[in-house]
């Protein structure tokens, strides 16, 4: 069972982990990285202790965008 449940938008992005953040008890950060948003994870860890919180989101809002195809442009040639 998790510690708590979080709104993604109650956590905090760091740009040095790479990883969204929030402040466990214990006095380091839960984190979760984009890839692991990406892959549908909803578990936040602490590496300092054994705490873990579900984050709420919406996974759309952090699946891969599909790749706009694009046509080459013709090159002209002196």
């Amino acid at each position: 069972m998790s510690y708590d449940e979080v709104e993604i938008e109650d956590m905090e992005w760091s740009e040095e982990l790479k990883a969204y953040t929030y402040p466990c008890p214990c006095g380091d950060l839960f984190q979760i990285t984009m890839d692991d948003l990406r892959a549908g994870e909803e578990i936040a860890r602490c590496p300092s202790c054994s705490l873990f919180i579900t984050v709420v989101y919406n996974p759309e809002d952090f699946a891969d965008k599909p790749q706009k195809k694009t046509n080459p442009q013709p090159i002209a040639v002196a």
